[in-house]
């Protein structure tokens, strides 16, 4: 009998400890935003799936003012994360190696989130998928389309 409880101790306090390693390995995240569609989450770096951003360099006009609005993009997906722990469904590799997923916070798509924001396009040549938030955002004059701006696209291939 006490050979049992020895045992049943044993294999208790291993079972605690695997729970603990892995809790903590998912509860923390190692998180760093490149741009308005590119993070480094656990030293993978993953492009947004079906959207794009503006570059950081790029710039748009409102009301006669140059505004930084790739930098924007960036500032919004910070502050929409946070200090919430990021979720990615991964949907392959690009040409560059790169992890393409969709990812999100408290189950809300973060690429959703900033093309109603008018931050980010529908990427229409990989995916349909957003294009309702970018018509929302669009036909409500919200973020860039309340300005005059470049595609990304166009601004990657003009720079």
């Amino acid at each position: 009998m006490f050979l049992n409880k020895k045992k049943v101790i044993l294999v208790i306090s291993i079972s605690s400890l695997i729970f603990f390693l892995n809790f903590n390995h998912v509860r923390s995240q190692e998180l760093r935003v490149v741009d308005g569609d590119t993070i480094h989450l656990n030293g993978e770096k993953i492009r947004f799936t079906g959207i794009d951003t503006p570059e950081l360099k790029q710039t748009c006009v409102k009301e006669g003012l140059t505004e930084p609005c790739g930098v924007t993009a960036k500032e919004i997906l910070i502050k929409k994360i946070g200090d919430n722990k990021v979720e990615c469904i991964n949907e392959g590799k690009d040409q560059y190696k790169r992890t393409l997923a969709e990812c999100f916070v408290h189950n809300k798509s973060l690429s959703s989130y900033l093309v109603r924001s008018g931050y980010a396009f529908a990427y229409r040549k990989y995916s349909k998928k957003f294009i309702k938030d970018e018509d929302y955002a669009r036909l409500n004059k919200i973020g860039m389309w309340s300005m005059n701006f470049e595609y990304p696209w166009d601004f990657r291939k003009n720079n």
